[in-house]
């Protein structure tokens, strides 16, 4: 994986991390057969409660969990009519009372590799404090969890159990992470299941040529040794943007400061991070409208003074975009067809995976276990949850 083998990933401590990266091509696959194979079930279950007026639907789960929604959410809010909303449970359980409404009937789905952690299982239990008609939807990757058990017996919530595999050894999420980001993509547009079906086919496909291929191209970025990444992107790109940042910040233990923006916001002050050892990855759209102002701005930071590097990585190979980045990142050798933007997010999200998963060797940093002295963890501790009384 990645140029090295078995024992020398062991070695470093990282086997469990590159190899939860390097599996999700599979793992989209297992995903997808698994939705299919239940798939009137969940849409019996979504479409009963959408049927309803004015029907809130909130994505929600913390730190990369709370990622998943703000990928999904501005494809699905393109593509349907209801409202999706992306807010972290960290934001709910601080806050209840400024995001959830007793009148609307609400559906939280709520998102977590381990199913334990406290502001997930605080914020099913305000959401049903809070809100009259509420129901769930659980996506997580650990049978045993919490949420998982919440779930047995309540009529109200539908449990979403992620591929086995998906439930990450490693410190950082990866595997859980696209997975679920997929299976929210594929149960919130059934209607469409037989053609998203082809692009997830497609997906898997160029997922394995990225891990297996185009990964060479991130080993030549490592040599640049700058410590301040940037990652922006609109739309959902901007939540892989986000996610990104994460990773590196995760994988090097803080040894190398990552920043996210989207493409329009970098320039209201922002942009001022910028300096001479800076590497700016910037995603561009799928979307040709979008695009126009992602090779705006790519343009004028090429042009900017400085030493700072701008990589481009877009669905296809773009003459244009070639012109006006360091270096251009693309997804295959041949035509990619898909447009659906979670989607290519996804396949976005490997190079970022992969590009903090190699600075972290870089770095001298253990990437199954950046942080040994225990200042962050992989399920978060020392939460105090406190019982909320209606103001």
């Amino acid at each position: 994986m990645f140029g090295l083998d078995n024992e020398r990933w062991k070695a470093l401590n990282g086997l469990n991390t590159a190899t939860e990266i390097y599996q999700q091509p599979k793992l989209w696959l297992d995903t997808l057969k698994m939705i299919e194979a239940n798939k009137d079930n969940i849409s019996r279950f979504i479409n009963e409660r959408l049927e309803k007026e004015k029907v809130r639907v909130i994505f929600t789960g913390a730190g990369t969990s709370a990622y998943v929604g703000d990928i999904v959410v501005p494809y699905l809010n393109k593509k349907k009519e209801h409202i999706y909303e992306s807010i972290p449970t960290t934001d709910i359980v601080a806050n209840p009372e400024s995001y959830l409404k007793k009148d609307i009937p609400t559906i939280l789905v709520s998102f977590a590799r381990s199913g334990n952690s406290p502001e997930s299982v605080a914020a099913y239990e305000l959401a049903n404090q809070l809100i009259e008609d509420i129901s769930h939807i659980f996506i997580t990757c650990n049978s045993e969890g919490q949420l998982a058990k919440i779930s047995k017996g309540r009529e109200n919530i539908s449990l979403l159990l992620m591929p086995d595999k998906s439930n990450d050894l490693g410190f950082a999420m990866t595997s859980s992470f696209s997975c679920m980001t997929l299976a929210s993509s594929l149960i919130f547009d059934m209607e469409n299941f037989a053609d998203n079906k082809k692009q997830v086919l497609e997906m898997g496909s160029i997922g394995n040529y990225i891990l297996e291929v185009k990964y060479k191209e991130l080993q030549r970025l490592l040599d640049y040794d700058y410590r301040r990444v940037v990652y922006l992107g609109s739309g959902s790109c901007c939540g892989i943007s986000k996610e990104s940042a994460l990773k590196l910040l995760e994988l090097t233990r803080g040894q190398v400061i990552s920043y996210n923006e989207s493409v329009l916001g970098f320039r209201h002050g922002p942009k001022s991070i910028v300096d001479d050892n800076t590497l700016i990855f910037l995603y561009c759209s799928p979307d040709e409208y979008t695009k126009k102002y992602d090779i705006d701005l790519l343009n004028e930071i090429y042009c900017d003074a400085g030493e700072h590097k701008i990589i481009a990585i877009s669905k296809n190979y773009d003459e244009k975009i070639k012109s006006i980045s360091d270096h251009q990142l693309y997804l295959a050798h041949d035509l990619v067809k898909t447009n659906n933007e979670a989607f290519i997010s996804l396949l976005y999200v490997l190079y970022a995976q992969i590009f903090a998963l190699l600075y972290s060797i870089k770095m001298g940093v253990e990437p199954d276990n950046p942080n040994p002295s225990g200042i962050v963890n992989r399920v978060v501790k020392g939460v105090t949850i406190y019982s909320y009384t209606k103001s």
